[in-house]
């Protein structure tokens, strides 16, 4: 099997990547953008990288040639004013990207998202992998919902299958938003606001467990949330989090200050010309309880957890 990876260069792109060279036999065309792969591919004989660019589906046939699965990451995060972009990157690029996978033969099509497309879910009424009626509030939770639905449909009358996996948060080291949130704690400069969020929290390895899985397995299909056992609160987790790394507990501070300072990180970015790794958009999708159903992933992809709540995963932060 030859699987391509979007966004290989990014976070969670590189990760899996890297298992998958790692832990099976497949080729993998790992898809790059400007950003080169954080790590050395001379090593890994089966991969080949490509330059390709969403916005010109031409760009994309080369990486596609001879390809069985997709597993698309790529996409544009750090940057002011996501309400002007993210309906090209989220959801016009996929789109791009589905026909061009569609025209090429690619039998099963993995795009990653997000719990909170199905908007506030929480342990008593948990998100059930469906598509909701009602859009979602953050304009990332909406863009993503949108390129499901293209996705899906798309796929209705061709040979590829959609699989939709929507991970809670992802944690372990070498996660981007943990190991910031490990940066600013040891600063003492992590906050967080004093009204309990929920959260759906998964490790690494499971996750990467689930994407391999999700690939291998016959009669993949559809929406899957992904996440563990634990119920427990964002505060929870980062007062925890903040317990293995010897650090005092993140500030207690009112919702307004996030919003505002979001407001100030995305000014000095459009002034500026720099990346914004915070936005008005982040805090609202920040904010947001998320929880998911998780029986459709344990029946198909992954029956038995190896960190099966964060009592088993700390260690790993």
């Amino acid at each position: 099997m030859r699987i391509l990876v979007t966004g290989a260069a990014g976070n969670l792109g590189a990760f899996t990547a890297r298992h998958l060279l790692e832990q099976t036999p497949y080729d993998l065309n790992l898809l790059v953008h400007r950003r080169p792969l954080p790590f050395d591919v001379s090593r890994y004989p089966r991969a080949r990288v490509f330059r390709g660019d969403l916005a010109r589906a031409a760009t994309l046939t080369p990486a596609l040639e001879g390809v069985d699965a997709v597993v698309h990451y790529a996409g544009v995060l750090f940057r002011p004013r996501p309400e002007r972009f993210l309906p090209v990157t989220n959801t016009r690029w996929t789109a791009t990207l589905v026909d061009a996978a569609l025209a090429a033969g690619v039998r099963r099509f993995l795009l990653v998202s997000f719990p909170h497309v199905e908007g506030e879910s929480t342990p008593a009424k948990p998100a059930r992998g469906g598509f909701p009626a009602r859009e979602p509030s953050s304009v990332h939770a909406r863009t993503r919902l949108a390129a499901e639905r293209y996705l899906v449909a798309a796929c209705e009358a061709g040979t590829m299958t959609p699989v939709i996996l929507r991970p809670g948060m992802i944690y372990g080291r070498g996660v981007l938003m943990v190991d910031a949130a490990r940066w600013l704690a040891r600063r003492r400069l992590l906050a967080v606001w004093p009204q309990p969020t929920w959260v759906h929290l998964l490790a690494l390895p499971d996750y990467l467990t689930c994407v391999q899985a999700a690939l291998e397995r016959p009669g993949v299909a559809g929406v899957y949330n992904l996440g563990d056992d634990g119920p427990l609160t964002l505060q929870e987790f980062l007062d925890r989090a903040c317990a293995r790394w010897r650090c005092p507990r993140p500030w207690r501070l009112p919702r307004w200050t996030f919003y505002a300072a979001a407001g100030a990180v995305e000014t000095f970015a459009t002034l500026f010309g720099t990346p914004s790794p915070l936005t008005r958009d982040f805090v609202r999708i920040g904010m947001a309880s998320y929880w998911g159903d998780t029986r459709r992933m344990k029946e198909d992809l992954l029956p038995r957890l190896a960190y099966a709540t964060l009592d088993d995963g700390v260690v790993s932060l």
